[in-house]
């Protein structure tokens, strides 16, 4: 009788250690995923998106969204063809023919805001 006592304790506590840190951790997962869904995006004026207007702060605008590709611009395998409307509106350039459908996706990362109207 007691090793049956003893057995059932001992599957509770392992069943105790092995369900509480799941429950923590999808429990951090939604509370994440919510605030991701809160989030409302920024709006900016055309002026405080023409100051981010260079190499290490370089702000576009396509189609009347804003991102910021600063971390990109040494990447881009254009070179400094994405420099040519920083702090501008970018929308022609980006749709031309020279980029490949995955740059429609890629610039998702980038999202900063919308602008002002």
């Amino acid at each position: 009788m007691e090793i049956i006592i003893l057995t059932l304790i001992l599957g509770f506590l392992l069943a105790f250690l092995i369900l509480v840190p799941r429950l923590f951790k999808s429990g951090q997962s939604k509370a994440v995923k919510m605030d991701n869904i809160v989030k409302a995006p920024k709006a900016y004026t055309k002026a405080e998106v023409s100051s981010h207007d260079k190499r290490t702060d370089c702000w576009i605008i396509i189609k009347q969204k804003i991102y910021d590709v600063t971390s990109y611009v040494e990447e881009h395998p254009g070179g400094d063809a994405i420099l040519a409307h920083a702090g501008d509106d970018s929308t022609e350039g980006f749709y031309g023919p020279q980029h490949a459908t995955r740059v429609f996706d890629m610039i998702e990362d980038f999202y900063i805001g919308d602008l002002q109207t």
